[in-house]
């Protein structure tokens, strides 16, 4: 004959569930809360490097030059996308070639920073406080396996904004401690379809 001691256990058990969600109200339960949602950065001035973010968020995209330097005519040369909940952007120089960079934009308080992925095999940051009108201009904050007395890397980037389809990028390098000339400058295009 079998022990009634398991079923005993299984009935107990099943009493307390039954009581502890039945009395779940006394015990301090509630109501399951609804989910969060994703801050929003405050409203800043226009001339600010988040309002700059916000600026660099309406080039998501594919981009063609209009005179071909780093690609084929046609070819995409840079893509915008958002990521980070809005948070941040990425834009791809040249991509799918060996010699494809990427820069991450973002904010850091009420200034635009980017931190720039160099095919010279080093990672100079940027930083701009003010942003006029329709210029996103960076300015050379430093970086890693870069020593800006000696080493080629970006100083400057500048990105114009021509109009909704339209932009003008500027890469400034820099070798032996000063500007290397001339600047790279792109001259783009959204890509339509």
């Amino acid at each position: 004959m079998k022990s009634p001691a398991p079923r005993i256990r299984k009935v107990l058990f099943a009493v307390g569930l039954v009581s502890l969600f039945a009395f779940s109200h006394l015990l301090g339960a509630e109501e399951p809360k609804k989910a969060e949602t994703l801050p929003s950065p405050a409203s800043d001035p226009a001339g600010s490097g988040a309002a700059a973010l916000e600026k660099l968020k309406a080039l998501a995209g594919d981009w063609v030059e209009i005179e071909p330097k780093v690609g084929e005519k046609g070819a995409v040369a840079v893509m915008y996308r958002v990521t980070g909940a809005g948070s941040a952007v990425v834009s791809t120089l040249a991509p799918g070639t060996p010699h494809e960079m990427v820069s991450v934009w973002h904010r850091d308080g009420n200034d635009l920073v980017m931190t720039h992925y160099c095919a010279a095999q080093n990672q100079p940051r940027f930083r701009t406080k003010a942003v006029p009108a329709n210029v996103v201009a960076m300015e050379f904050d430093g970086g890693t396996n870069v020593d800006p007395a000696k080493d080629v890397h970006i100083h400057a980037v500048k990105v114009e904004l021509l109009g909704p389809d339209e932009i003008r990028e500027t890469w400034i390098g820099w070798k032996g401690g000063r500007t290397e000339e001339p600047p790279l400058v792109l001259h783009l295009t959204r890509k339509k379809g």
